[in-house]
């Protein structure tokens, strides 16, 4: 664990330090070997277990996949941002970076904590950086309103979550994860424990976010700079996932009664989302709507509570988490270039940007769950594991998957195909760091074909 983490505090001196010249270059070079190095967690032995390195730090096969998608991630972001935070002034610079690095720091700690209440402190303190982000750096006025709802969301979420959390440490003595897997369940059934459970739940389903709770993505999606998008994309998304894979052994008897009113919004959300995708305009906005539709997915696997459906929903979070993050980097290359994220504005990209169309392509397969993708994968583990727990859920679940290839190709077809504006004038060319940035994100995807249980050994 702290190969990873102590690197990643020293990137603060390393940002604050380097000269001017070579601050994008040290933070990105560091960045990546600290990605690097974070791969050899992903050598464990086959016995489920956790790897602890200290009381309150370890990894176990859970949270090993989204802590190499997080590390994996920062010096992407770093390579994304260069282009629209160059120009500002070199502290500006410097506090950007050390924002996005902080975050990391964050990340670590929330998905390396085996103290529940250790990870609760970093779940909340994933909210600063990410709010300065995308307060400080976005693109237009609503940002502020974009901040403010993101805080709050996440805020009202949290505090019932928080009072749940010291009821349990009240009543069975401890919070570390270690012991509580262990523990025996909680059989109870007032009204009391049904609203501890609901207190436990809520907070993570606004950050996944459940359908119903989930107005702060696009308005925080749409105004972020790449980064913030990419972030909240990529790892901020998963932070509730993770948090519910926790949590749900301790709810355990009480969750075979309450999970309905969930699952519905959850399934319905992939519906509706879907739907809202094919009427959008804005580009970056119908990403943060497929993004909600997929994490409702995701959280029909966790909520049902079978195995299927837990390692269905950790592939399907880290392959979500590149192919949506790719995505958010490929609207940004057009926005920096035509200054708009209107997708009618900006199409017939394919005649000026060839390599850029296949970049398209690939991304937008991996968000449509193409096979043999790891997408899916997932998709289909939490669908089948959906199904053998009701039949009626195929309904939604194929539904959703059909609208979710009409949105993607929709989303394809309006921003590479057709005729070129005429406005469309004077077009930089792409950079090979754009180019190698997007490789960055496809090759994972297309290596986890090859070896899939890196993703889910945790259920052998």
């Amino acid at each position: 664990m702290l190969k990873v983490l102590i690197p990643t505090i020293m990137l603060f001196p390393t940002i604050w330090l380097a000269s001017p010249k070579w601050l994008w270059t040290t933070a990105t070079a560091q960045s990546l070997f600290i990605a690097l190095v974070s791969l050899s967690w992903l050598k464990w032995t086959l016995d489920t277990g956790w790897t602890a390195s200290s009381a309150y730090f370890g990894t176990d096969p859970l949270s090993t996949p989204l802590l190499v998608l997080t590390c994996w991630l920062l010096p992407l972001m770093i390579l994304a941002s260069q282009n629209h935070i160059n120009p500002e002034p070199v502290n500006r610079q410097r506090l950007y970076i050390a924002l996005l690095a902080s975050l990391q720091t964050f990340l670590i700690m929330a998905f390396g904590a085996t103290e529940i209440i250790m990870f609760y402190i970093m779940f909340e303190a994933t909210l600063i950086p990410t709010l300065i982000i995308i307060t400080r750096w976005g693109n237009q006025n609503e940002r502020l309103n974009a901040g403010v709802y993101f805080l709050f969301y996440t805020l009202a979420g949290s505090l019932p979550l928080l009072v749940s959390l010291l009821l349990l440490q009240q009543s069975t003595g401890t919070l570390s994860m270690l012991v509580l897997l262990n523990s025996e369940p909680m059989l109870v059934n007032s009204w009391g424990h049904k609203i501890w459970w609901a207190g436990c739940l809520i907070a993570f389903l606004v950050k996944m976010p459940l359908y119903g709770v989930h107005l702060w993505l696009p308005k925080a999606h749409v105004e972020a700079p790449v980064a913030g998008s990419m972030v909240l994309a990529a790892v901020l998304l998963k932070l509730g996932g993770y948090g519910m894979m926790r949590i749900m052994v301790v709810l355990d008897p009480l969750s075979k009664q309450l999970i309905y009113p969930f699952l519905v919004l959850a399934l319905w959300g992939i519906i509706m989302t879907g739907l809202m995708c094919l009427r959008q305009t804005d580009l970056k906005s119908l990403i943060a709507y497929s993004s909600v539709g997929h994490m409702g997915l995701v959280a029909g696997g966790i909520l049902i509570q079978t195995p299927w459906g837990f390692s269905g929903a950790i592939i399907l979070m880290v392959a979500h988490g590149l192919a949506s993050s790719a995505l958010f980097c490929l609207a940004n290359t057009s926005y920096e270039r035509t200054h708009s994220r209107t997708m009618i504005l900006a199409r017939g990209m394919q005649m000026i940007f060839p390599l850029t169309a296949v970049w398209w392509f690939m991304a937008n397969l991996a968000n449509l769950a193409m096979p043999p993708l790891p997408n899916l994968m997932g998709e289909l583990m939490i669908i089948t594991a959906l199904f053998n727990w009701s039949p009626w859920t195929i309904a939604l679940t194929g539904a959703g998957t059909l609208i979710t290839a009409s949105y993607s190709l929709y989303m394809f077809l309006t921003s590479q195909r057709g005729q070129t504006p005429n406005h469309a004038i004077n077009l930089s060319p792409f950079h090979s760091r754009e180019h190698l940035l997007i490789t960055l994100h496809l090759a994972p995807m297309a290596l986890l074909v090859a070896k899939p249980e890196l993703m889910w050994g945790w259920c052998y």
